[in-house]
């Protein structure tokens, strides 16, 4: 396929706001788009590979730069400078490319094959000589391009499409490109998707309409997909009032959640993120071998934190750093140990246990699971219908240093990647939120040189609203827990645009936030201020489409509002 096609659909996109006029155009695409087409659907994502694969472009801007002004034969500074004025290095590139000094006689068709091949290159380089290698393939695409293609190279390079597409607008078009929208099939289109995490995989099926040959599709060992997630409640009462009774109780351990899948002798630690972790976590791979009966499975679990001295567990925060460490380990290991608590099941021994009840699964893996505290242990769990026990393993799970308790529902099967009725949280009263940084300021005096100062943003749809600013809660040494300098230098190779003091960022830290109470107000684009917020922690594990959204902020604003008008 050409990639101007891709481009000039890229546009319509871009074209509107509406989701229902995004969906009908993205499916008018894919009636024509032929299954050796089938990997732009990963282009539509801003991706090259699908969601579950560890290969990512992974291309800095300063790299872009470069290959822009060897494409282009403008000076360095010159885009830098363009880029400073616009903002957007996409559409610099397309101005550029509009009045490139420089031909060259390899130019040629651009197809999307001819894109995908030499992204697909870029993760692969290693070693003396790579970022030339990486420039030389970049400008072999930007050489070839036309100014719009130029523009959406640029942005899929840097993870900024800008089109306003996510994984549901895609199902949503197929829905009603090939089943005319019959949402009696969404659900089952959603599940192959959520199974597989490969809409490619799951386009095939359902471009030959054969909705039954979606049931085909199972998890696999090796090939992470998304966690169930849990829904709040603020009340033992309330929890009963939403599983049912009996239920069970589980500590909500505060850490960070893992997915284990195991095959033979291999073994593989996915975040919720699916990330592969499992080179940081060598421990954790050893207890599952030592401790863990079955040929195949994959377990969900929940990586705490403890002190090797006193064996008090520990805050997410004090270990989150072991999730992106790359260097080393073993002495890492040692200062920061976790114990491995296992808490669902949904796949062993060759057979998927997705529609198998709770209580079967919870089950299974008390009989599989070798307890070995402080290393691996099965969740802490009771079964109950008694407000009073339960309350008073509520108290037990706070008193032991965990974030409060999960309820669930005994029969409910396992649904990958959704928000359920049938598992919900509940925690102590204090407000908090998952929120992303969108942009900053440099401070002053001894912050001098230091982003001091954080915007944050809430999840409407597709689009991050600001909803405050963070300057509490932060150390001023590295060595002390998260400082100025550290997030200053994570935010650096974010930065989208610079105005004096004021940086705008490209939304990719999560962080946790505590806060006093939510204000209305028109300064922020959510409508609403978060009043005396403070930084908790880093949220490396925690996705984009899990940060808190803007109706979440509304609910807690209606529920504040009434705690206040009844005390």
């Amino acid at each position: 396929m050409r990639y101007l096609k891709l481009a000039e659909l890229y546009e319509s996109l871009s074209s509107t706001t509406k989701r229902l006029e995004k969906t009908d155009i993205l499916s008018k695409f894919l009636k024509e788009l032929s299954e050796s087409d089938r990997d732009v659907l990963y282009l539509l994502l801003g991706d090259i590979y699908p969601e579950y694969n560890e290969k990512k472009i992974g291309i800095s801007n300063q790299l872009v730069i470069k290959a822009i002004s060897k494409a282009t034969g403008v000076n360095s500074d010159k885009v830098v400078s363009e880029w400073k004025s616009i903002g957007d290095l996409g559409k610099v590139a397309e101005k550029l490319t509009k009045n490139k000094k420089q031909i060259t006689l390899q130019s040629h068709i651009l197809t999307t094959e001819k894109v995908l091949e030499n992204m697909r290159k870029l993760p692969e380089l290693e070693g003396k000589g790579t970022v030339d290698k990486k420039i030389s393939l970049i400008t072999e695409l930007l050489t070839s391009a036309s100014p719009v293609e130029s523009l959406y190279i640029v942005r899929t390079l840097i993870g900024d499409l800008r089109i306003g597409i996510k994984e549901s607008t895609i199902r949503d078009a197929m829905l009603n490109a090939f089943f005319e929208g019959r949402k009696e099939f969404a659900e089952k289109i959603q599940d192959a998707i959520n199974k597989t995490n490969d809409l490619a995989e799951v386009f095939d099926i359902v471009k030959k309409r054969k909705i039954g040959e979606l049931s085909k599709l199972k998890v696999e060992i090796g090939k992470p997909i998304k966690v169930m997630l849990a829904q709040k409640a603020k009340t033992i009462k309330e929890g009963f009032e939403i599983v049912g009774k009996p239920a069970a109780l589980e500590y909500k351990y505060d850490g960070f959640r893992l997915l284990i899948h195991k095959k033979g002798n291999d073994v593989a630690l996915f975040t919720r993120r699916l990330e592969n972790v499992t080179k940081q976590f060598p421990e954790v791979v050893d207890y599952i071998k030592k401790y863990v009966k079955g040929d195949s499975f994959i377990l969900d679990s929940e990586a705490v934190g403890f002190d090797s001295k006193t064996k008090e567990y520990k805050p997410f925060q004090s270990i989150s750093q072991r999730i992106k460490r790359k260097y080393d380990i073993e002495k890492i290991q040692n200062e920061l140990p976790v114990e491995l608590n296992i808490f669902d099941i949904l796949f062993y021994n060759g057979k998927s246990l997705l529609e198998e009840s709770f209580a079967k699964r919870s089950k299974l893996v008390r009989e599989i699971v070798k307890n070995q505290p402080y290393k691996i242990i099965s969740s802490k769990q009771i079964i109950t219908d008694d407000e009073k026990k339960a309350e008073a393993f509520y108290k037990q799970a706070l008193k032991d240093n965990q974030e409060g308790v999960m309820m669930k529902n005994l029969d409910a099967p396992y649904d990958p990647g959704k928000r359920v009725g049938n598992m919900i949280k509940i925690k102590p009263e204090e407000r908090d939120f998952d929120l992303v940084i969108t942009g900053g300021e440099y401070g002053t005096g001894k912050r001098s040189g230091w982003i001091s100062s954080f915007i944050l943003s809430c999840r409407s749809g597709d689009k991050f609203l600001e909803i405050g600013k963070v300057g509490t809660g932060f150390k001023e040494k590295k060595d002390e827990g998260v400082s100025f300098e550290e997030l200053t230098e994570k935010i650096k190779p974010l930065i989208t645009e610079e105005k004096g003091k004021e940086v705008k960022i490209k939304p990719k830290i999560v962080v946790a936030v505590t806060y006093q109470e939510i204000q209305k107000s028109p300064t922020y684009s959510s409508g609403f201020a978060l009043r005396f917020p403070r930084f908790t922690a880093l949220r490396p594990d925690k996705p984009l489409s899990e940060i808190t959204s803007l109706k979440e902020v509304e609910k807690d604003f209606e529920n504040q509002k009434r705690n206040w008008q009844y005390g």
